[in-house]
């Protein structure tokens, strides 16, 4: 039985064309994506250390995959787990030392009287619980929606943050507020001197509305963006860089503002996590559009490459596999028995 594929629209990559390219299509067989785990409560972002998944669970947990069993480990934080729509344990990142530390970086939405922020934190964990060790940045503004949330360890040993615009568009423009950016620091916490707003500054981008994608090729950084109405996009990071929102999106042009290498115009894709293959090609994770979508680098093409399976929250390339997680117990999906479940598919069966 083939998994149900759509065609996806193409969008102009380097040249920022009002036309669209022929659009490809794909298919994956269904015998082709296995199962690696299922009844995972509204997975939000994958890893693995030693052959061993680590899957943060926006409910609050982290469900530790090995040998097909799914052992869920609570998190035990400082503050009250926000539970508004978007919120909750989003983004986390074992530390390069994880083996030895047993030390995690994590980004939650917690409750504070009547206020909700986010913040960055290090996580501990014992073997069964994990347990909020230090504060790394806290009272990232929040709301009900758009709180970014992805972490990334990037080339250089930094830690990449992505923030939404918590609602305020106009925060996204302000260099002093930490909405609607993907911050940078180190892994203790402290700011990077060669930040490009100075070291008193985490900002590294800005001008953006909910980004929730962060992957490289080489040492180039790539992120996703939800958009308005539609309208969300794939963009090269550049340090300093301003990419548009509230101002621009789209192909919209501004002086000073970057326009995005792929935009869905009409369509809404809804883009997560991100993954890059050694090709030039980017793997995004998509909800609304309820698909893993592949972005050709080199030829400036887009298009489904897994559909049938409901929400996608967030991909991971290891070796010859690409693995994603279905996110249909957040609210907004279908559930099937067994949702959500940890997929896994080789990248060359992805045609």
């Amino acid at each position: 039985m083939l998994l149900m594929v759509l065609l996806a629209s193409g969008c102009a990559i380097f040249e920022k064309k009002e036309t669209e390219p022929p659009e490809d299509e794909a298919i994956v067989l269904q015998h082709d994506v296995e199962v690696v785990a299922d009844r995972l409560s509204v997975p939000w972002s994958i890893n693995k250390v030693n052959g061993a998944f680590y899957i943060s669970e926006r409910t609050g947990s982290i469900a530790v995959i090995a040998d097909g069993q799914v052992e869920r480990q609570p998190v035990e934080l400082k503050k009250p787990l926000a539970e508004t729509a978007e919120a909750g344990l989003l983004g986390f990142v074992p530390a390069p030392d994880f083996v030895e530390s047993q030390q995690a970086y994590a980004y939650y939405t917690y409750l504070e009287g009547d206020d909700q922020f986010n913040r960055v934190v290090v996580l501990e964990t014992d073997g069964s619980v994990w347990r909020e060790a230090e504060i790394l940045l806290d009272k990232i503004p929040s709301a009900a929606y758009h709180h970014g949330g992805r972490l990334k360890i990037g080339p250089d040993g930094k830690l990449y943050i992505t923030t939404g615009d918590a609602t305020v568009p106009k925060s996204a423009q302000k260099r002093d507020s930490f909405n609607g950016k993907i911050l940078r620091m180190n892994l203790d916490g402290s700011i990077p001197a060669d930040n490009p707003f100075g070291p008193n500054s985490y900002v590294y981008s800005y001008g953006h509305r909910n980004p929730q994608g962060l992957a490289w090729i080489g040492s180039t950084l790539y992120a996703s963006e939800h958009g308005q109405s539609a309208h969300d996009e794939i963009n090269l990071i550049k340090p300093g860089a301003n990419y548009g929102w509230p101002k621009i999106e789209g192909w919209k042009k501004r002086a000073g503002m970057a326009t995005p290498l792929f935009q869905s115009g009409e369509e809404t894709w809804a883009p997560s996590g991100m993954a890059a293959a050694k090709d030039s090609k980017l793997y995004v994770a998509a909800l609304r559009g309820n698909a893993v979508r592949e972005f050709d680098l080199e030829k400036g093409r887009t298009k489904k490459v897994i559909t049938g399976l409901g929400r996608i929250r967030d991909v991971y390339i290891d070796g010859e596999y690409l693995y994603f997680v279905s996110n249909n117990t957040d609210g907004r999906g279908n559930p099937d028995e067994g949702d959500d479940k940890l997929y896994r598919v080789l990248v060359r069966n992805l045609k």
